[in-house]
């Protein structure tokens, strides 16, 4: 934008409000301006007719709206909102879903007042307030289902790779809420896939509630290559309370070699001789010398036909052939090694100042030489990339995100086969890079096709189990029409779709995405906050994510909240202040999706509490005036959510 172009924008703005808000020659220049704004939004709708008219019937109306819309918030309009407010008006602040009827109903309310005749424009208002609020909740119904009994919202669920063989998962779930399952194309496999659908209609009969499914596309996800495996090293580690004491020993399952039964009570376990495991006896002594030559015991708890259950109450570190020795009776020590130690993740060490080199996959290995510093020959941390073709795409000077921005760095050199990084956002004490992780690149300009290879061989399989598609990465239109064009083949041209809003670039495309998104009879968007936030900035993320929960409602097209909604609640069962606090933000979107996690029912009870007391207190952008009996004496204890 030219300095020219944001003064003229901020115009409206700079100007200080009228002093007395009923002086009627004042009145009369605001009329003057809301005029203006109409013929604006008229102007508008009349340039965006081509895209207008592509709308399925549902939504043509509510294509209008946001072609009004778009053109109210071209221009600043702070100082006319300040006016408006003064005079005991609508400020137009919450407009999205009737732009232009608000802007009329104001208009005409300030011709009464300064005696001037008024006439309705019903032709030129495509919806009014209850309108537009009866379209967005049928569109909502026709991709996301019928609304739940006792809350508004919708909550999905990201199916684990266990719902594919548990049913007793799965009729969990849907009975504790969830309304939508989730399968994540990036994981699993078709056969996984069939049988996740497989198992949740069948609970959805079960428990007698709907439940539909989302087939989320992977998309040209950019990630981290496979990194070798780390070294076999078993770590016992007791848990100590703040003054060293012992709380808790660590936990060993010795097994036979060979041997995949698990022992109970063991998180860890490792194979040893089948004729030696079977001499120990609750209370033995097991001794040896970890990998750094301590000393260290074990003592025998419990022993069965899966093997034994051994307790350490100091810090040590197993490697294969560690000998074990074992004292019983009074009899001559016997003797075993370790084998079978489960390896570590590959890992990258990375500090500010690391250089990382992305590679083609199998082009170089995991470390290549560097040059000498201080006569020691030192190595780049080297990672293969997923999609090498962006190598092409990218620019020496432009940022570079991994792992959902924990580590970033700045590309230094570009190469046909690799990129050159050096690592400029890392915690003092480093960091780790894991194979699989995303990769953000929100400086440069990549072309990749938002439907690949597999996204395609996918989509024969979503369109015979889902109810909808995610389309992951989406950029611009043109990406949405391939993802319709490739479901009018399969048959199903009109399967509801998901856009998924990731990137800057879709972000800065929302728009047009919508009118594309508008051209069949279900559709919605999903604010995908965690590359959101990479891509746009952690600080810029919060005002991101509103601007798209406008222009959605101006759709009056469904909105998906999601990313790390109750993670920690999850994950641990315990939730953090502010990510309830973020759950209740929810309330502003048609939807809002968990992840998985060992506590998923309690995240989704808790979820479906927050969801259903926040409708009585807001829709969308609107506070409601709900009874605050809590704060009436007369009232007694909190009362239940409406």
């Amino acid at each position: 934008m030219t300095k020219a172009s944001h003064k003229n924008r901020n115009k409206n703005h700079q100007e200080r409000p009228p002093a007395d808000a009923w002086d009627e020659d004042e009145c009369k220049g605001v009329i003057d301006k809301l005029w203006a704004l109409r013929a604006a939004m008229q102007a508008n709708e009349k340039r965006l007719a081509p895209l207008l008219s592509s709308a399925d019937a549902t939504y043509q109306a509510s294509a209008r709206n946001l072609a009004h819309y778009l053109a109210l918030r071209h221009d600043d309009q702070r100082t006319l909102q300040e006016w408006l407010t003064h005079a005991g008006v609508s400020s137009l602040g919450r407009s999205e879903s009737h732009a232009m009827a608000n802007l009329d109903k104001v208009l005409g309310i300030l011709h009464r007042l300064t005696g001037q005749a008024w006439a309705t424009h019903d032709g030129d208002e495509p919806i009014g307030t209850r309108s537009s609020r009866k379209l967005l909740e049928r569109h909502t119904a026709d991709l996301l289902g019928p609304s739940p009994a006792e809350r508004s919202v919708r909550i999905m669920v990201t199916l684990p790779s266990e719902a594919a063989s548990d049913f007793g998962l799965v009729r969990q779930l849907v009975a504790s809420g969830m309304d939508i399952a989730r399968i994540n194309c990036a994981h699993d496999g078709p056969d996984e896939w069939k049988a996740m659908a497989s198992r949740v209609r069948r609970a959805a009969r079960a428990v007698g509630r709907p439940v539909r499914i989302l087939m989320d596309l992977g998309g040209p996800k950019l990630r981290t290559g496979v990194l070798a495996q780390g070294a076999a090293v078993l770590k016992l580690r007791p848990q100590r309370d703040d003054f060293g004491r012992l709380v808790a020993a660590a936990h060993v399952g010795l097994r036979p070699a060979g041997a995949t039964m698990p022992v109970a009570g063991a998180s860890v376990h490792a194979g040893v001789d089948a004729d030696w495991l079977a001499q120990l006896e609750v209370g033995d002594r097991i001794d040896f010398k970890d990998a750094r030559g301590a000393r260290r015991c074990l003592e025998v708890l419990h022993t069965d036909e899966t093997g034994a259950l051994a307790a350490c109450e100091q810090t040590a570190y197993l490697v294969p052939d560690t000998t074990l020795k074992h004292d019983h009776k009074g009899k001559k020590p016997r003797r075993t090694t370790l084998t079978e130690l489960p390896r570590g993740e590959g890992l990258l060490h990375l500090q500010r100042g690391s250089v990382l080199r992305l590679t083609r996959a199998g082009a170089e290995p995991a470390a290549v030489p560097d040059r000498v510093r201080d006569r020691e020959m030192t190595t780049i941390a080297s990672v293969a990339c997923t999609l090498p073709e962006v190598f092409a795409q990218v620019c020496v000077g432009e940022r570079i995100w991994f792992d959902d921005g924990r580590i970033g760095g700045v590309i230094k050199r570009i190469q046909r086969d690799w990129v050159e990084v050096e690592i400029t956002h890392a915690r003092d004490s480093g960091e780790k890079l894991a194979g699989d992780k995303g990769i953000n690149l929100p400086d440069s300009q990549l072309s990749l096709p938002a439907l690949t290879d597999k996204d395609i061989a996918d989509l024969a399989v979503a369109t015979k189990v889902a109810d909808m598609v995610g389309l992951s990465f989406v950029q611009q239109a043109a990406d949405v029409e391939a993802l319709r064009a490739r479901l009018r083949e399969l048959g199903k041209p009109n399967l509801g779709i998901v856009l998924k809003i990731e990137t800057r670039r879709a972000f800065e495309n929302l728009p047009e995405l919508l009118f594309a998104a508008m051209a069949g009879p279900a559709a919605g968007i999903m604010i995908a906050r965690g590359d959101l936030a990479v891509e746009c900035g952690y600080e810029r993320l919060a005002e991101v994510q509103e601007e798209i929960l406008w222009a959605a409602e101006a759709a009056h097209m469904p909105v998906i909240w999601a990313t790390q909604v109750l993670e920690t609640l999850a994950k641990t069962g315990l939730p953090s202040r502010a990510e309830i606090t973020d759950a209740a933000m929810g309330e502003r979107a048609e939807c809002v999706m968990l992840n998985k996690g060992p506590h998923i029912t309690e995240a989704m009870r808790t979820l479906h509490d927050i969801l259903r007391r926040m409708q009585a207190h807001q829709s969308k952008k609107r506070p409601l005036l709900r009874a605050l009996r809590a704060w009436d004496p007369g009232a007694g204890d909190t009362p239940p959510a409406e």
